[in-house]
């Protein structure tokens, strides 16, 4: 960073204002609002509170009749399914079973390119994101045709009245029924007959019904896609618009690369906040929270808190300083029981495509992407993002 270089925040996707400011304190909705890297760091490691984000409340409301995603579970069950299912996404693991495949599939999206001349990025990566997680998961049996089938599943939607409502409530059932029967209903059928060291043979050994596996694909896609995707064009984003750290990104090794794009992610988290319901009161400096709060944990805020980050916390510095026991990426993959399992995967989906298509030819930014928001996950959306190249 040089004294050049503008003080403005270089931020691309704006969040209003993230000061920690009060690092605790409860909204006129009765909503506790967490600010500061401690206290945020301290709720989502904290055993006395349930998933409330991603619409929980709904799922939720199959328990006693079913088992739900583990995404909405807690408590000893919950923990011991991540110990048992740990093994399919350490570093190792994810290096070994999955380096090949992304390559392959990363080189595909950059000949797509090519091919084209100017493309839509969203597109590109979106499809690497699907095959991707599919792979991770399982879902090796899956037809032709699932990254449109996922897309049009995932498709957000404007708000709606009744009768609109009802209508898209009956799409997306249809989009669900067309994954199922092609791609998770075959894959179970392939796994009940020979089992295979995957998720999908794992959830089978647990006794789930097909129902069941369906929800935990429906939740591991989300997860693994959606946000990778928007991860991606973001982190691509900076690079295109940011000539000294797109030389130190290229120039660099792998570890270096990482660097960058945990950096990246630190400023520019994909899920911005965490919600959890406290089960318990929870003591926290300065305030109690109590039992049955709905607490509004805010990773784009901590994740700037110069506590953690030190200075100039909304500006990309690979090599910051950071407080102790701080991770590179701060909370950007959330903490505690529910954090992210799949952070390795993603980060390294990423590079991987990332180094390929910036050595590419005249690789250039023809527009940048427009930035809108999935309510629903806390998230923000990144479209049309154009690229081209020398053909």
């Amino acid at each position: 960073m040089t004294a050049s270089q503008s003080r403005a925040s270089q931020r691309k996707v704006g969040r209003g204002e993230l000061s920690p400011g009060c690092p605790v304190r409860v909204d006129e909705d009765g909503v506790w609002q967490v600010r500061d890297f401690a206290t945020a760091r301290e709720v989502l490691r904290n055993t006395a509170t349930r998933q409330a984000g991603f619409a929980a409340e709904h799922a939720t409301r199959a328990e006693g009749r079913m088992r739900v995603p583990v995404l909405y579970r807690d408590g000893p069950e919950h923990r011991e399914h991540r110990r048992q299912t740990a093994r399919f996404f350490t570093p190792k693991r994810v290096d070994a079973s999955y380096r090949l495949l992304m390559e392959r599939l990363a080189d595909d999206q950059i000949a797509t390119l090519r091919r084209e001349g100017e493309t839509d990025l969203t597109k590109l990566s979106f499809a690497l994101a699907v095959a991707v997680t599919a792979e991770v998961i399982g879902l090796t049996e899956a037809g032709a045709g699932m990254a449109k089938r996922l897309e049009n599943f995932y498709k957000k939607h404007a708000s709606a009245n009744r009768v609109t409502a009802f209508a898209r409530r009956r799409r997306n059932d249809f989009h669900l029924g067309q994954f199922y029967w092609y791609d998770v209903r075959p894959t179970v059928r392939a796994r009940r007959a020979e089992r295979r060291d995957d998720l999908i043979s794992h959830l089978l050994d647990e006794g789930c019904n097909s129902g069941e596996i369906l929800g935990e694909c429906v939740t591991f896609m989300a997860a693994g896609m959606v946000t990778t995707r928007e991860f991606i064009i973001v982190a691509a984003w900076h690079l295109f618009t940011d000539d000294a750290l797109r030389a130190d990104y290229l120039a660099g090794d792998e570890k270096r690369r990482v660097a960058v794009l945990h950096e990246i992610l630190r400023l520019e988290p994909v899920v911005f906040d965490l919600f959890r319901r406290a089960t318990e009161d929870i003591v926290v400096p300065g305030a109690v929270i109590p039992a049955g709060a709905l607490v509004d944990v805010s990773l784009a805020a901590a994740n700037v808190d110069p506590s953690a980050v030190g200075a100039d916390g909304d500006r990309v510095c690979p090599a910051r300083p950071l407080g102790e026991g701080v991770r590179d990426e701060v909370l950007a993959f959330g903490e505690g029981p529910h954090r992210c399992p799949g952070s390795y995967v993603a980060i390294q989906e990423t590079d991987i495509f990332l180094t390929r298509l910036f050595a590419e030819p005249g690789l250039r930014m023809v527009s940048s992407p427009v930035v809108g928001a999935r309510e629903e996950i806390s998230s923000y959306e990144l479209t049309n993002l154009r690229v081209a190249v020398t053909t």
